[in-house]
């Protein structure tokens, strides 16, 4: 029997269960539509230059469409994905107003959740080796992950900044949620063969042995088990907090 306590903290697996598990029930997606906001303009943007229209506000923190767009490109580089045909904007513009009403509690707990530069590299050096389409590209020496992470729009130093602040983001969830929560070996040997093992044959890759990634599943069924309650608290934050979802198209008088 393994229990949350006993893990190292390895997320990768978790992030595409964490993202469906964050979709709230459509009455408590939005609390009101203000009148639109302007878009915004960056200082020294002149007339003509295409500009960043606001998608929500979250109790003041603006989500602009550049982050919807960065959430899918995001979305698209984290392995065991669905497909890019799959992305839904609406769901993204949810999952981004939950991350932000999460972040803003982070930064209350932020001692409790600091990850140091050495926990960021080693996971960042496990995602390079665990991402089917890095094979191509060498992920395993810099100038491919480099290159891998341009040919999906990302530079190497902002991708770092956005793992790190999902890493910050499930040590929140870890710190509220999953103490108590035990998975046991049936349980990650039947996810193995039953989800990542096809999975993997659809991706044309060699899976790794169920001994080196066991740490890694057991992430994911810890996050599937605290789904409902993380739902239940998200929906608090937003009760309890300010979120204004524009019309998309809309504009400012």
């Amino acid at each position: 029997m393994r229990s949350a306590s006993d893990n190292t903290g390895w997320r990768c697996l978790a992030g595409l269960f964490f993202a469906a598990q964050l979709a709230m029930p459509a009455a408590a997606q939005q609390k009101s539509v203000p009148p639109a906001l302007p878009p915004t303009v960056a200082p020294g943007q002149e007339k003509g230059t295409e500009i960043d229209g606001v998608v929500a506000v979250v109790n003041g923190d603006v989500i602009l469409e550049s982050d919807v767009d960065e959430e899918k490109r995001f979305e698209a580089i984290q392995p065991y994905r669905g497909s890019t045909a799959e992305f839904s904007r609406d769901r993204a513009v949810q999952r981004l107003i939950d991350r932000t009403l999460i972040l803003q509690q982070a930064a209350i707990e932020a001692d409790q959740i600091s990850v140091s530069d050495e926990e960021l590299d080693k996971q960042l050096q496990t995602l390079r080796k665990d991402i089917p389409a890095c094979v191509q590209y060498h992920c395993e020496t810099d100038a491919g992950w480099e290159k891998y992470l341009a040919a999906n729009g990302f530079v190497a130093q902002e991708f770092r900044d956005r793992w790190r602040k999902r890493m910050e983001l499930l040590r929140l969830i870890e710190v509220r949620f999953r103490n108590g929560i035990h998975i046991s070996d049936d349980e990650i040997k039947q996810y193995y063969e039953k989800t990542m093992l096809p999975e993997y044959a659809r991706q044309k890759v060699t899976p790794p042995k169920l001994d080196t990634i066991s740490r890694r599943i057991e992430e994911v069924l810890l996050q599937q088990q605290v789904g409902s309650l993380l739902r239940d608290w998200l929906q608090s934050l937003r009760a309890q907090g300010n979120v204004w979802i524009m019309r998309q198209g809309e504009v400012a008088p």
